[in-house]
């Protein structure tokens, strides 16, 4: 024992004896990373079991297919999300509910917020106007009823059917849906901005014989001679333009059309007529939505397909990552796109408040669209996304935010976790973007790849530096014109870098209302370990319940869909 004290003592003042200023250095910084790697250490976002099969296989494939999969929250077994599950007064708690349609989506915006035994929490969204890079305008749903309401009956009352709505994002937008929905009249989502033989020929093919929109945006004498089926127009005007007379009807056009304003067919009715929505007749067959896609194609949604893409949204991502009432949603992209609308619908039904901006869809500058407000969610496209990744890219080019970069890289692609802010990265915010009015609240970016559309495509890498840039997630969607909603989407806390996917990055796994599968091609065949082929998609947010994309893609070994 003695002599083993002895040897103790001669090791520790041998070292002691030897310790000068580059050991204490070297001491002190590795004392100093170990504290910093302990105090600052969090878990990943997302366990990475989860990352490792982001979707569930079946357990047969037929032959010429690959194995049919589908998000973990509507397993094998068990049917896809086809509802909202409303509930009408008197359900039992217990009970399933209704799947609802898009009146429901209205009515339950309106009512606010519910708990899990039917009580309203007081909790309920708006709906806001932006105007100008400073001026926001709250609207009061009560008013929103009103113009529901109102424009419906006089459309119906003046024998529309099928109604055009040529307008930009704006509560009008909102309230034609709606109208429609109530009024049994069948909406036509028209892209805005055209030129006059685009709009005429979307007409013709459409087929609409009433249309709502926007002052100094439709050439009515040119349209009317050019399409007389047109029986019903309703302008929208603007402040600066109300002074005019827009109910006069240009000489030398054929055929009677009632020419009316949105203002004042709402302050010519009493004011007491049209607040309250009308009673919902359960027996009533719903109208369809049409809608044209990017490529020009018109495609006739079903309000089942419609309402199962809204539901497809609310289950499709981690319940901490879901819109709630605190949310600001932002349409950055055009509601006349129907991946865009769905999402807004979402927004809507989970009682967030929803942000509309004229300029949506026209110009892909996110800064500029995101003016006056401070959104915590946005919906984008591709372009804008892209636009803002280079012009960042530009100003970021110093050798010591490279290693800031590197650094919060690891981070993500590492550690799995978003970056947190540092010393050394506040010294870049100032070359941001700076996306709203409180740069860190925005947390979620929603954008997606329109398949048979021209779009940006957006890498892996493109996502990383991106999340990197803007402090929020991403989540990178497949949208379709057969699909209401997204197909695929990327998970909210799949941070992961492949190099291998090429220009564009994963499309994650299916929504819960959509199962996918592919199909052998001539030069692509699936074998038990691995797939390609034909995409198809089914389910109750696909036109015609099964259709193929038209395109060629992957599944990756986890479980994720690509595109070939």
């Amino acid at each position: 024992m003695d002599n083993l004290m002895l040897k103790l003592d001669e090791a520790v003042t041998g070292i002691v004896g030897q310790w000068d200023l580059l050991t204490s250095l070297l001491f002190g910084s590795i004392i100093s990373f170990f504290i910093y790697t302990v105090i600052n250490y969090r878990d990943p976002d997302a366990h990475p079991m989860l990352l490792a099969r982001q979707s569930q296989a079946s357990l047969v494939r037929q032959e010429g297919e690959s194995a049919v999969f589908r998000s973990h929250s509507s397993p094998h077994g068990m049917p896809l999300n086809s509802g909202l599950g409303v509930k009408d007064p008197g359900d039992s708690k217990w009970s399933r509910g209704r799947d609802g349609d898009l009146r429901d989506v209205w009515r339950g915006f309106v009512a606010g917020k519910v708990d899990r035994e039917g009580k309203e929490t007081g909790e309920k969204g708006k709906l806001l106007t932006i105007l100008g890079s400073e001026k926001v305008v709250e609207h009061e749903t009560g008013d929103i009823n009103r113009q529901i309401n109102l424009i419906g009956q006089h459309i119906k009352q003046n024998g529309g059917k099928n109604v055009a709505i040529y307008l930009p994002n704006s509560v009008e937008f909102i309230a034609t849906l709606f109208s429609c929905s109530f009024y049994d009249l069948m909406p036509i989502l028209v892209p805005y901005d055209q030129p006059i033989e685009k709009i005429i020929s979307l007409l013709h093919e459409s087929k609409a014989d009433a249309v709502v929109a926007a002052v100094g945006s439709f050439p009515f004498d040119v349209i009317s001679k050019s399409y007389p089926a047109l029986e019903q127009l309703i302008w929208v005007v603007d402040e600066g333009s109300k002074h005019m007379d827009w109910n006069e009807v240009p000489k030398g056009i054929g055929g009677p059309v009632n020419v009316s304003t949105w203002q004042e067919i709402i302050q010519d009715a009493p004011l007491s007529s049209g607040n309250d929505l009308p009673a919902v007749d359960r027996t009533m067959e719903l109208k369809n939505v049409r809608a044209f896609w990017p490529s020009g194609e018109l495609v006739e949604y079903t309000q089942a397909n419609v309402i199962a893409g809204i539901a497809g949204q609310l289950t499709s991502v981690p319940t901490t990552q879901r819109i709630v009432p605190s949310d600001l949603v932002l349409p950055v992209d055009s509601l006349s796109t129907m991946y865009t609308l769905v999402l807004t619908l979402s927004a809507l039904y989970s009682n967030a408040s929803v942000a509309l901006n004229s300029v949506a869809g026209e110009s892909p500058d996110l800064v500029l669209a995101t003016q006056g407000l401070a959104p915590t969610i946005i919906i984008v496209t591709g372009e804008s996304l892209a636009k803002v990744l280079s012009e960042t890219a530009a100003r970021m080019t110093s050798p010591v935010y490279g290693v800031v970069h590197w650094f919060q890289t690891r981070s993500l692609v590492e550690d799995g976790t978003m970056p947190n802010s540092t010393v050394f990265s506040r010294f870049f915010d100032s070359l941001r973007p700076k996306i709203g009015t409180a740069p860190g609240k925005l947390r979620n970016i929603y954008v997606s790849e329109q398949i048979g559309a021209h779009s940006t495509p957006l890498s892996a890498q493109n996502l990383s530096d991106l999340r990197i840039y803007t402090g929020a997630r991403i989540i990178y969607a497949l949208a379709s014109s057969k699909v209401a909603g997204a197909v695929t989407q990327s998970g909210v806390f799949d941070y992961r870098i492949d190099e291998a996917s090429g220009k564009y990055a994963h499309f994650g796994a299916p929504v819960t209302s959509v199962e996918v599968f592919l199909k052998d091609t001539k030069d692509y065949k699936t074998t038990d370990g691995s797939f390609f082929g034909e995409i198809h998609v089914r389910g109750p947010a696909v036109v015609g319940e099964e259709v193929s994309l038209g395109a060629n893609g992957t599944i990756k070994e986890d479980y994720t869909l690509a595109l070939l």
